[in-house]
């Protein structure tokens, strides 16, 4: 019996350990992100080849970004490549203000927003101002950092935009812009580095 209440102990401590390391950041209100993501295209750039998927560079990136959702995959075709999204916001939509009006939810590699009217801002501007993102790890170290970042961390993140081609003929093209919507909108984002400003 003792043994029991003893691991039950240990399982309810590991889980409220895991919850609160996993708890969303809140900032004060204001702007926390000025700069816009930066892009500069790659017309001739080598593949890169992760075991069966071919990564085909179209631009190096680089932003810097307010968390405002994380979601983990673990299945599907593309899951083994990219493990996680990130939902990222930067402008109007990296401040607190604002995000305490809206509901961002993730699901199924889509970011979805929702609001009471009168919107805190229009949909435009959130578009303008924020993307879902699919994060493909260049390397372990990237992949274990990923995975310590919590919604409402401030993030610089750098890389390239990569469409992906797989032996299976499973392809997956990355959105060149950040005023999209819809099917084919979202950046698919080889990460080679990363800083959690706030971790």
């Amino acid at each position: 019996m003792k043994k029991a209440l003893y691991i039950c102990l240990v399982l309810l401590a590991v889980l409220t350990w895991r919850d609160w390391s996993r708890r969303e950041i809140v900032h004060e209100p204001g702007i926390l992100v000025t700069e816009l993501p930066r892009q500069r295209d790659l017309p001739h750039s080598a593949p890169i080849v992760i075991e069966e998927y071919r990564l085909t560079p179209r631009a190096e990136f680089d932003l810097r970004a307010r968390v405002l959702s994380r979601e983990n995959y673990r299945w599907g075709n593309e899951s083994d490549l990219s493990p996680l999204d990130l939902a990222l916001g930067w402008g109007v939509m990296s401040d607190q203000t604002v995000l305490d009006r809206i509901s961002i939810t993730q699901g199924a590699r889509w970011y979805f927003t929702r609001y009471d009217f009168p919107a805190p801002l229009t949909d435009q501007q959130i578009i303008g101002n924020s993307s879902n993102m699919h994060m493909i790890p260049a390397n372990r170290w990237v992949e274990k950092k990923l995975k310590e970042i919590r919604k409402g961390n401030i993030v610089r993140l750098k890389g390239k935009l990569v469409d992906v081609d797989a032996e299976s003929g499973f392809f997956w093209r990355t959105s060149m812009r950040r005023d999209d919507t819809g099917n084919g909108s979202c950046e698919i984002f080889y990460v080679e580095d990363l800083y959690i400003e706030d971790g």
